[in-house]
């Protein structure tokens, strides 16, 4: 059959890369695709969120299988359109897709489902917002409702940082219409946890865990991004935590968005602190992580394909079990200079040393494109993601980091402590 994947970073041309090796495909096609995407499958210049001209492709095509890689493209309706016309679509409804592009709806799910999460408040007004984060101490997470591309997220240590925080969002405007409405929530200790689980809207089948890195800078310093790079296994997290999530937010969330009238059919992402008292839910994302996939996807031995194929249909019940590589894999990425600062960012830089990769690199692109006469060049924050496995955390650290190194342009860097808690 054939596959259309709808995107352009690295997420995506790992989705790509994970299609091109299934039995079930013929064809492979990404909209609008990246520099990297193009060389393994057809990019077809239509936007992401591009409702219309995707439904006609679609049907122009005779389209088997559909994945909505980015949350642009399940919040402008997409996955609706294309089931409406009779698609197997792996990716939520814009309803069930509001648990990502709404943080108080998901907050608010919670509390419904009675699943594990911060105390919080949402505010459309500075003063009260301001007067809870100060009677916490301005030890909390200030969080934009709406989408705002894994960015809208500021974590305070004090009152006065919790004062400029919601001063950003709600005053100043920062966030634009995402940030018109705020959350407020308590500000928990402890390792991250990322989990990804295939859902058909009732079972749900969980994937290799991963633990992502937000923070631009080494150390965990900087801005939040929307994510450095990630390492699969992460540290200290058995099959008994992963069951725990599963069991306990999973299952509950697809349950009670079920119960709402929102079935959400394909993959749903758990952020998690594992903290002193236990498992605590951060944000739900409704669609793969990135750099969560590029980690996880090249972990998978079953064939991703027919996974995602069973989803869109509402076959997971009878889904034999999925098989995984034994090996560490570990996600750098490689940045613009002044990442993640969009008026400061410039594109267009020329990229070298993709064709010289050490032994056992695999290069997902993100922000690139392709420039007739001058080759590949930036074109987006986040540029590359290396990836390496291997029999141990380090090795796999290793070779990422070598394949880091190795990818050059004006202003590039990449953080190096990735994945070194586990070595």
């Amino acid at each position: 059959m054939k596959v259309l994947v709808i995107g352009s970073g690295a997420r995506e041309h790992a989705l790509v890369w994970k299609c091109v090796q299934s039995d079930l495909v013929e064809r492979v096609y990404c909209a609008p695709g990246n520099g990297g995407t193009g060389g393994m499958a057809r990019n077809i210049p239509i936007g992401a969120a591009d409702v219309v001209r995707l439904v006609d492709f679609a049907k122009r095509e005779g389209l088997g299988l559909i994945m909505l890689g980015p949350e642009a493209a399940v919040d402008a309706g997409v996955g609706d359109a294309l089931r409406h016309a009779g698609f197997n679509v792996f990716g939520p409804d814009r309803g069930a897709g509001r648990i990502e592009s709404s943080k108080s709806f998901a907050k608010e799910l919670m509390q419904r489902a009675e699943i594990p999460t911060a105390d919080f408040e949402v505010f459309t007004q500075p003063a009260p917002a301001k007067e809870w984060a100060r009677r916490h101490d301005g030890r909390v997470a200030v969080k934009a409702d709406g989408l705002a591309r894994g960015k809208g997220v500021i974590v305070c240590a004090g009152v006065e940082e919790s004062n400029d925080a919601v001063d950003a969002m709600l005053v100043e405007q920062r966030f634009g219409r995402s940030g018109s409405k705020i959350v407020v929530e308590e500000r928990l200790e402890g390792p991250e946890l990322s989990l990804l689980g295939v859902t058909d809207g009732t079972d749900v089948i969980p994937l290799a865990p991963a633990r992502d890195y937000k923070r631009a800078l080494e150390g965990d310093v900087g801005p939040n991004t929307g994510g450095m790079g990630a390492y699969s296994p992460p540290k200290d997290v058995d099959d008994a935590v992963v069951q725990e999530v599963v069991d306990c937010v999973m299952r509950p969330a697809v349950r009670t968005l079920a119960e709402s009238g929102n079935e959400f059919r394909g993959v749903l992402y758990a952020g998690l602190m594992l903290t002193p008292k236990g498992i605590r839910t951060l944000e739900f994302n409704a669609r793969f992580g990135d750099p969560e996939a590029q980690v996880v996807l090249p972990r998978m031995e079953s064939d991703f394909v027919a996974l995602a194929l069973a989803a869109a249909k509402g076959g997971l019940a009878t889904h034999p079990d999925l098989r995984w590589n034994p090996q560490a894999c570990v996600g750098v990425v490689v940045a613009s200079a002044h990442y993640p600062d969009d008026v400061a960012m410039t594109f267009g830089h020329r990229i070298r040393g993709l064709t010289e990769m050490p032994p056992g690199v695999r290069i997902f692109h993100a922000g690139t494109r392709y420039e007739p006469g001058v080759g590949l060049v930036t074109d987006g924050g986040r540029v590359v993601t290396s990836v390496g496995l291997g029999d141990t955390v380090a090795e796999a650290r290793e070779t990422a980091l070598a394949g880091a190194r190795q990818v050059r342009f004006e202003g590039a860097f990449f953080r190096g402590d990735i994945a070194e808690e586990a070595v």
